[in-house]
């Protein structure tokens, strides 16, 4: 189960690129490694849905994918952080950690 959280968070990890990248690109080779990230970050997504439900896993993608692309906007953009923009970072962290906590494990032999 562990191996398919993993998933998970890599792909929201990749995400995070992969957005720079398309705002940012300006060469062939930026957007070649732009797709192929994208293609990357949802194959992981997917084959994570195989054993955690397809709900779980797309909200917590986005959500991690999300905290990590406004960080990354603050930290390397100059964007600006306020206590309000903060404040909705952690709730969304808060809202991610509550389904890994409450998502049962599907089990796949019991499916076949």
């Amino acid at each position: 189960m562990k191996k398919e959280w993993l998933k998970v968070v890599t792909a929201a990890m990749l995400e995070i690129f992969w957005v720079i990248g398309l705002t940012h690109s300006t060469t062939i080779f930026q957007w070649g490694l732009t797709i192929l990230l994208i293609i990357i970050s949802n194959w992981l997504m997917i084959s994570a849905t195989s054993k955690l439900p397809t709900g779980t896993v797309y909200a917590v993608f986005v959500g991690l994918g999300t905290v990590g692309i406004v960080l990354s906007d603050v930290l390397f953009f100059g964007a600006t952080l306020n206590w309000l923009k903060l404040l909705l970072i952690l709730l969304l962290i808060g809202g991610v950690i509550g389904l890994k906590l409450l998502t049962p494990e599907k089990n796949v032999m019991e499916e076949k």
